[in-house]
């Protein structure tokens, strides 16, 4: 059969960086084609090559059988590829139909016939199987029904190969499994689909082949019934990865760091009477890694924020060292040795406009002044070196801006930025979303060498296995409240699954007393 898609002996070069070097891409009418890599391995320029947001220095592009030069986004668009990228592009005060026909409104001329866009849009999202009204604004949809706009925008241009970029990273297991539904069903009516994810397990289930970039080169593709998730690994990363998720055993302190006592608060964005934290109460001790589990609504994030002092609470205590503390903004947090790495590190942690150097020593300027009021220099680079060597942060310069480093030397610059505070407690939410395989143990071993030091570390994690892997101990949350805790030693999957979905009660009944 002859491919739908072949890129062939593409490259490309930025200053100081070969991002892709005989890199190529095969995919077949009626797939779901799985490209993987580390993160900085090349998907994302060979991507944007794709979808025409950039020009390859040499290489070739076939497409449905001729030859193509993608000279624009539109131009892609005009040729069936359509390109769903990870931060969407939705305007978020205009209606569904409005977003899925955006620069293509139905209508004579000037005019735009509301009502044919109208129809249009419930066709499409029928034939996605969805509920949405038409006329309902964006800004109120769920990241899910998001993503489901853009899958109809991308239908609604009549398109015959669907790039999705890291589409499952924000999504509940039930949203996951609606989206695999949806693109089960455009695969049988005959669409491609490009599959861009770091999770294996998914590619596993969903996808039928795959292709493998390790440093902007071509490493392998094939079946997906032919290779093991193992093998995967291996071309991804050069090297055997025996035990992915290794736990490092240490010795803990005695007396908590931080107690939480009664954590309670009401109202968000959507209704305030809803209960947001409902006497939430845990301690984690000097040197231990607490795992907080939790599925998407839990409140895990909600009580990160809120001993942070990012976000209100209406009752409730904080104790540093057995010392009550008033926490009500992060300058109250920092000063009594609380930091947060946030879920969303581009949106609440990174300045993306700014280099890698000011993002590393900004919350250090306190250390490195001169005279009380210039910053030292000397003293910064010798701040950024320091750890740039002890993270292993990959970058060409100091001065390198933030938003061109891979999503793994992104989390090392946010953890080295609070390193450099010495905290004594740090709370990480999600520390490991969005990176690959290689990033991920880098990131694990740095959170051992943390609580090593003394560090009282909070792990936040939807993913059980790097629960079970970092955590000394675990705490369960459902809707807002701590259903139970764990010894590492003691828990499973199954036991922390029936924690997070369970009550407190239920989950004591059915497996016993879990604290």
């Amino acid at each position: 059969m002859e491919p739908l898609l072949r890129m062939s002996s593409i490259r490309k070069k930025f200053p100081g960086v070969q991002a892709l070097d005989d890199a190529g891409l095969e995919v077949q009418p009626g797939e779901i084609h799985a490209l993987l890599g580390e993160n900085g391995a090349g998907k994302s320029t060979l991507i944007k090559i794709l979808a025409g947001a950039q020009q390859p220095d040499s290489g070739t592009i076939e497409f449905g059988g001729e030859d193509v030069v993608m000279v624009s986004p539109h131009d892609a668009q005009r040729r069936g590829i359509a390109t769903i990228y990870q931060e969407f592009t939705l305007a978020p005060n205009m209606t569904i139909a409005e977003n899925v026909f955006i620069g293509r409104e139905p209508g004579p001329r000037v005019f735009v016939d509301w009502g044919k866009m109208a129809s249009d849009t419930k066709a499409i999202t029928k034939r996605l199987g969805l509920e949405l009204q038409p006329l309902a604004i964006v800004r109120g949809l769920s990241v899910a029904e998001q993503q489901m706009v853009e899958i109809a925008r991308a239908l609604s241009m009549k398109s015959r190969l669907i790039v999705m970029d890291e589409p499952t990273s924000a999504l509940s297991l039930a949203e996951v499994d609606k989206l695999f539904r949806i693109a089960r069903e455009l695969k049988a009516q005959g669409l491609s689909i490009i599959f861009v994810t770091h999770r294996l397990e998914e590619v596993m289930q969903i996808c039928d082949r795959y292709t493998v970039l390790r440093d902007g080169r071509l490493m392998g593709s094939g079946s997906i019934k032919d290779i093991t998730i193992d093998g995967i690994i291996r071309l991804m990363v050069g090297r055997e990865v025996k035990e992915l998720f290794a736990h490092r055993d240490r010795e803990t302190g005695k007396d908590a760091v931080l107690r939480v006592e009664g954590l309670s608060r009401l109202g968000n964005a959507r209704d305030q009477s809803a209960t947001v934290l409902a006497d939430v109460g845990f301690e984690v001790r000097r040197g231990e890694i607490l795992g907080v589990a939790g599925l998407v609504g839990a409140g895990r994030t909600e009580m990160a924020r809120s001993v942070f002092g990012a976000d209100r609470f209406d009752s409730g205590r904080i104790l540093i060292e057995g010392q009550e503390v008033r926490i009500r903004s992060p300058k109250d947090a920092i000063r009594h040795g609380i930091g947060l790495v946030p879920e969303d590190r581009k949106q609440q942690a990174l300045f993306l406009a700014l280099a890698v150097r000011t993002n590393l020593s900004m919350a250090s300027h306190g250390q490195i002044l001169r005279w009380g009021v210039f910053i030292d220099e000397t003293a910064e680079r010798a701040l950024v070196e320091e750890y740039r060597q002890k993270l292993n942060i990959r970058m060409a310069t100091p001065e390198q801006l933030i938003a061109s480093l891979s999503g793994g030397n992104q989390q090392k610059v946010i953890l080295s930025r609070w390193l450099a505070l010495r905290p004594k407690v740090l709370i990480v939410d999600e520390p490991t979303r969005g990176i690959d395989i290689g990033a991920k143990v880098e990131v694990h071993n740095l959170l051992f060498e943390m609580a090593q030091s003394g560090i009282a570390v909070i792990a936040i994690s939807s993913e059980l296995p790097e629960i079970l892997a970092v955590s000394d101990r675990i705490i369960a949350m459902r809707e807002g409240r701590v259903t139970g805790q764990v010894k590492r030693e003691d828990a499973t999957e199954e036991l922390l699954m029936s924690m997070m979905t369970l009550s407190a009660r239920n989950t004591e009944r059915n497996h016993g007393n879990i604290d």
